[in-house]
Parts: structure tokens; sequence; C-alpha cells
């Protein structure tokens, strides 16, 4: 694949960024991704390594070394028909994926990765340009229905190929628009809007129709217990209703429910879970006005959970004009470089700094929060103390306690389970963790216990990564397809 000599001669070339000064006026994305010289190159370091652990590495089993040897031989139409055939939305995953098929690249043994994710990022968007993406029909029409609950991108993956297999699907979304989290999560900077759009334009064409503004059950809380988030649905539906109308109902909506810090001093105005915080931005950005916006101008921030949702918090924070921005991690900082020989081809533990944190960010590890402080009812302050872990026991150090200024803190820690009335109100059951009680079997699939109502997604394996979502939307398709015509060609 590739030049055989390619890794050898070449070395990684990493997507860039426009200026910190520059990009922090405004929501749009930055990256500057890669030429098409740069591509070739990036494409000829693709080793003939006979076992490519980037594929079993991808979610979505993306067949990489073909793109990858595709794009150095300048044969850009096939290498997106490559990458097409195994993900929905490659734009997506371009932008926001963390790259585990990088991880597991066989030169990542003991050098730098082939730049994967930078090439399907070049690819899909050379497809736009090209004109190379378009709606694919069903030749022949089932008569069946499909309700998908949810379009996130497990809905939306489930949907484009459940209609392309010819059946009538319907996706409902309780938002006002389309994406789920990749709408009203994910930044603006990270990924701009108008991806999903186009997406949903060429799903119409498929025949997928959309009702967006739908609660399915009656959520009066989406978030889960403790958001200040209210319903904005303008439409319920019945559990009942889908059951009766529809052939099969998948649900695929997200692990909502956000992990809370219950210490004293929590319900102190000016704390905030960070999807009541993040989606607030997105709506402006798409021309809504927000009443009462949370914003952290002129303010000291400080984001608890030191993963991507924190990471995002941050870049936010920055745009609004925050006076300060510290991120805190409870688990001790990790090695700026992984141990390859023990965790390759795994996804290693190891100190990552996004663009978020380059934009002006203080990073607290081993830290943990006792109390939030505050006057006439408002965060003022958070106390503190530093943490270590002894006999796989996590302990306070003592004399280590401090209290940090903050007028804004955003909880950012992760979810733990879908809100639980959509999953109540069709009766199916939950796993310990809350979520769908379903399998992945070849045959059967994420069916739940209640007849003819699947679940795929975040909702049935919890919080995870867009990839991961793509692909239960498209394995869950082909086990909907399945129950309803016995059979299925969807690939899985």
């Amino acid at each position: 694949m590739g030049k055989i000599t390619g890794f050898m001669e070449h070395e990684r070339i990493e997507e860039g960024y426009k200026p910190v000064e520059e990009r922090v006026k405004h929501y749009k994305e930055f990256v500057v991704g890669l030429s098409n010289d740069q591509a070739k190159v990036q494409g000829a370091r693709c080793m003939d390594c006979g076992t490519p652990f980037c594929n079993s590495g991808c979610p979505v089993n993306n067949i990489i070394p073909d793109f990858n040897d595709l794009v150095y031989r300048n044969d850009w139409q096939n290498a997106f028909a490559v990458l097409d055939s195994t993900n929905n939305f490659p734009e997506f995953t371009g932008r926001i994926c963390p790259a585990p098929c990088e991880a597991a690249c066989v030169l990542n043994v003991n050098d730098d990765a082939v730049g994967i994710k930078s090439l399907e990022h070049a690819i899909i968007d050379r497809a736009w340009d090209e004109g190379w993406v378009a709606p694919r029909v069903a030749k022949h029409k089932t008569g069946k229905k499909v309700a998908v609950v949810g379009s996130g991108p497990a809905g939306m993956a489930a949907a484009q190929q459940l209609a392309r297999a010819g059946h009538d699907v319907t996706l409902f979304e309780k938002n006002d628009r389309v994406g789920g989290l990749l709408r009203y999560g994910i930044p603006d900077f990270k990924m701009e809007k108008s991806h999903i759009d186009r997406r949903v334009e060429q799903m119409k064409a498929e025949g997928v129709v959309f009702r967006t503004g739908v609660i399915v059950g009656a959520a009066k809380d989406p978030l889960g217990k403790g958001s200040k988030v209210t319903n904005l649905a303008k439409e319920t539906v019945t559990p009942e209703q889908l059951q009766k109308e529809f052939d099969a109902v998948l649900l695929t909506g997200g692990a909502e429910q956000s992990r809370d810090l219950p210490v004293p001093g929590r319900d102190l105005d000016g704390i905030h879970f960070a999807m009541e915080f993040l989606p607030q931005q997105n709506r402006v950005n798409a021309g809504d006005k927000v009443k009462g916006q949370l914003r952290a101008d002129g303010k000291h921030v400080i984001v608890i959970g030191g993963g991507d949702t924190g990471s995002d918090c941050v870049g936010t924070s920055n745009r609004h004009g925050a006076v300060s921005v510290t991120q805190f991690e409870l688990m001790p900082q990790p090695p700026e470089e992984e141990n390859r020989p023990l965790t390759w081809p795994y996804w290693p533990i190891k100190l990552r700094t996004s663009s978020s944190h380059e934009e002006g960010c203080e990073r607290e590890f081993a830290i943990s929060t006792k109390e939030f402080i505050g006057e006439k009812g408002k965060v003022t302050g958070l106390k503190t103390v530093r943490v270590e872990w002894k006999d796989g026991k996590m302990q306070e150090v003592a004399g280590s306690e401090q209290v940090l200024k903050a007028d804004l803190v955003l909880l950012a820690m992760g979810f733990v389970s879908p809100v639980a009335s959509v999953l109540d109100a069709f009766g199916v059951e939950k796993d310990a963790r809350g979520n769908a009680r379903a399998t992945v079997d070849f045959v059967g699939g994420y069916a739940t216990n209640v007849p003819k109502v699947f679940a795929a997604g975040d909702i049935r394996r919890g919080q995870s990564l867009v990839v991961w979502a793509i692909r239960e939307g498209r394995q869950a398709a082909r086990s909907v397809d399945e129950f309803l015509m016995g059979f299925s060609d969807l690939p899985r």
C-alpha cells in the first residue's frame, strides 16, 4: 500500500491551525487541511504491513490501506468510494474523531502513525466539492415503515441505511434541528453545522422524513435530573402511537444524563452542566435568540472534567472573553509519551493537548472539589484538595486544601446514562448502568425485550464516540432490515 519505502522517506504531516489570536474571535472551523500534494505524501507513508490493525482499530472498520493507496495514486474518486462504503458521514469523523485507527497503525509501534484522519478529512471534503456525494435512492420500496427516535449520528446512520434498503423511514428529533449532540453539543469551531444540513438534504432526497420538535414519551427534563434546560419540543408522540403506526421502532437517543457533583454549595447560581452551556452558543450561532444566555465574559471560569466536553467548554469560554479558564481533572497528569510496546495497538493513555487548551487554559490534575463557596446565592469560588492514588484508592493529600476564585463553574464530567423517561415509556429493560439492554449478536442484535423495538448508539452502549454511534446505527439498521424482511443485504 502506498509507496513501498514511503514510510522511511516521508515524515508525518499534521493538519494546521489558523493563529490563536484570529480564531478565538469567531466560531468558524479553523483547521487548515492537507493540500492534494501533502495528502499524496501522507498516503505514501502507508506500509504494506500485512495485517492492517488500523482497520480493526476503527469502529466502522474503514478500509484504510486501500483509500491511503488510492490517494497516493491520485485516484480520489475511488478513494471516496472506498471510504463511503463503510462510513456514512466521514465529514463528521474526519473532524471530531480522536482517531483510534492511528493509535493502531503498525507504523505507530516505533514511529509517527500515518495521518489517517487528515486523509479522511481531505477525501470527503474533495468529494463534496467535486459533486461525488449524491443521494442513493432505493430502486424498490418494501412497504415497511420504520420510526427512528433520535437524530444524532446513530439515528442518522440507521435512517440512511434503512431508507437505502427501501423502507419508509421517519426520523424523530425532540430539538428544532437535526443532529443531536453534533448539533447542540459539539461547538461550531470544531464542526460547522452546514455539514449536518447537507447530509439532511441528501437523506431527504433518499426518502427519509424528518420530524423535529417531537418528544417521544413525556420527558419534561430532557437532559435529566438537575438540568435547568426546559423541554423545547412542540409535539408529544406516545410509544403506543409509534408501535401502532410503524413496523419497527429504533431508539437512538443519547446518554444525556450528566454526571453531577453533589458537594456543599451545589445549589449556588453560576454552577451549570456543560450541556446547559454549550448548546446555547450553538443556537446563537444558528441565528436564534437565547434569553439569559450563559456566558463567560469577564468571568473566572472553572471547568470540572478533563475530557473533550470540558475542552469544548474551554474553547467556548475563551471566545466569550473569559478573564481566566481553569480545567480540573481528578486523575493524575498522564505521561507526555505513551509506552508504545505496552499499549499498541490499543488506545494509549497520554497527555493530550487540544486546540482549545492552546488558546488559553490552566490545567490542574489530581484535584478534587470539596465545596462550592458563594456570596448572596452566587458562586465565588471552590474549595479544593489535591489527591493521590495509593493501593488503588484515592486519598486526599494532607495540607493541600486551597480556595480558587470562580464566577462560573461548568460540570463536564461525562454522562452516566440515557434519560430514563424514553426507555421507561416503552418498557425497555435496562442494564446495570441504566442503558437499554440489547445485545450486538449477529442475528437479532440490537433488539430489546419489547417486540419490534430496537436500541442503538449511546442509549444502548453508554457515552461513547461519534464513530461508535455511526457503527451501531449501521449495524442496527441491518438487524431491523433482517427483522422486517427475513434477510438483509445491508453491510454490517
